[in-house]
């Protein structure tokens, strides 16, 4: 069974930057299509980003050029540079990772954005 785990969400002032990371436990990692989603208090969650097995990357129009998704097979881990960050931002963020094995989802992390 994956497990994902995401770590590097925090408190942050408008327009500075954070890194979160999701590492995952298993051995199917690198076959596995990966995303970062987000949910804001009282909203649907959202895509942000996703990244396939080929590093082909995929973002939410409204975050292009602010962010950006990589992953790191050899440790498992895929990761969501996130710059110039703003207010509207402040969500719970969500590693999910899908392939043929299933769809699996992380417990999400707090980014909180302080005007």
């Amino acid at each position: 069974q994956e497990q994902l785990v995401e770590s590097g969400g925090g408190l942050v002032q408008a327009g500075g930057s954070l890194r979160l990371s999701c590492a995952a436990s298993g051995s199917i990692f690198s076959i596995l299509t990966m995303g970062w989603y987000r949910q804001a208090p009282g909203k649907q969650r959202e895509l942000v980003a996703t990244i396939t097995t080929g590093a082909s990357t995929n973002y939410a129009d409204s975050l292009k050029g602010r962010f950006t998704i990589s992953r790191d097979n050899a440790k498992n881990t895929v990761y969501l540079q996130m710059n110039s960050l703003k207010p509207e931002d402040t969500a719970v963020y969500y590693c999910k990772g899908w392939g043929r094995s299933g769809v699996y989802w992380g417990q999400g992390t707090q980014v909180t954005v302080s005007s």
